[in-house]
């Protein structure tokens, strides 16, 4: 995607309740209550649900995913997941 591409003119990538696996490591950059900055929030790898889609700026999605293990829900950009159910390619 570039840069002044806005990701809000097509559909979302993920569906509600869609299994998702996150694509690289996600820390907190100061949004996420109860934790500190910097702390990590998701590894690479870890699994979890879509259960909210919501725009950021009206240019992109942010997917709220629930890590079940972990028992909190992280909002997500597109490119750091991949679905784990169908068939995906994410740029």
């Amino acid at each position: 995607m570039q840069t002044n591409e806005i990701e809000i003119d097509s559909p979302p990538l993920f569906d509600m309740s869609e299994k998702v696996r996150v694509r690289k490591l996600i820390r907190n950059d100061g949004t996420f209550a109860g934790k500190e900055i910097g702390e990590t929030l998701a590894k690479k790898g870890d699994i979890g649900y879509v259960v909210g889609i919501g725009t950021f700026v009206q240019t992109y999605y942010i997917y709220a995913i629930h890590f079940i293990e972990k028992g909190y829900v992280v909002g997500c950009r597109a490119k750091e997941m991949e679905s784990v159910d169908r068939e995906f390619v994410n740029t």
